[in-house]
């Protein structure tokens, strides 16, 4: 199934992630860090930012607390942001490979790294505490 899902959208876990475990069905996630809001500490913004509507939707004020327990997590642990992150999604057993369209070539070792992080229940607690509610995203 390919489903959204990062720190930032989780209403999949609600229902459907359940779903497929019980269903032996695997979930490959898109947009995993977030059209890369997830990446970078809040405020900072890419080039691309100023030309994609759709990733102007993903920084939004109440999702803030969300992108600064990440920079958190990733300062304390030395790891760059997108890295934590990918890993946080990897966590969740029905993920098989989320996909995460890099745009640029150094992005495939943070991609490949964050499958050798082993987040800890404190990490994970901080990392999902700030989360509230989204209604479903329709991109």
């Amino acid at each position: 199934m390919q489903d959204q899902y990062n720190l930032m959208q989780r209403e999949e876990e609600r229902e459907m992630f359940g779903l497929l475990a019980d269903q032996g069905v695997g979930c490959i996630p898109w947009s995993p860090l977030a059209k890369g809001r997830l990446a970078r500490p809040w405020g900072e913004h890419t080039q691309r930012f100023d030309v994609d509507q759709v990733g102007r939707r993903y920084d939004v004020e109440g999702d803030r607390p969300i992108v600064d327990a990440v920079q958190k997590v990733a300062e304390a642990r030395g790891v760059p942001m997108a890295q934590l992150a990918l890993a946080w999604v990897l966590k969740n057993p029905v993920v098989t490979a989320p996909i995460v369209g890099p745009t640029k070539l150094h992005h495939m070792p943070d991609a490949v790294a964050a499958l050798d992080v082993e987040l800890t229940d404190d990490e994970i607690r901080v990392l999902e505490e700030p989360y509230l509610p989204h209604l479903p995203s329709a991109f």
